[in-house]
């Protein structure tokens, strides 16, 4: 359940942002979440909703958008969106891929009051 240890940096975050910034509330957080990421999406957003109150969050809109994966093919140099946990370029077939996105979670936008 590590994702109680990234709500609280989530919001150690959000709070210095807000007061970097000088506002009084945060409302609306947006997150991007990689397939890959090992961040389970139901539980994250179930331990900021815990997590956020009595915070500069409290109350604010939880927004999660999921990422898939996205490889760049080492042979044909073909860029893909794998639709599946299947590691094949959908060009050429090869196994020799690099992940471009989907292995990280990131704090994409923040609005601030």
């Amino acid at each position: 359940m590590h994702e109680y240890s990234i709500v609280q940096s989530l919001l150690d975050t959000c709070e210095k942002n807000a007061v970097k910034n000088a506002a009084t509330k945060v409302t609306r957080v947006v997150v991007k979440i990689g397939v890959m990421s090992g961040v389970e999406p139901d539980l994250l957003k179930t331990a900021f909703d815990i997590f956020k109150e009595n915070t500069l969050c409290d109350g604010c809109e939880f927004i999660i958008h999921i990422q898939p994966i996205v490889v760049k093919c080492r042979v044909c140099e073909a860029q893909s969106t794998l639709q599946k946990l299947e590691y094949l370029c959908p060009e050429c077939q090869s196994l020799e891929l690099d992940v471009i996105d989907g292995e990280e979670m990131y704090l994409m936008q923040l609005e601030l009051e």
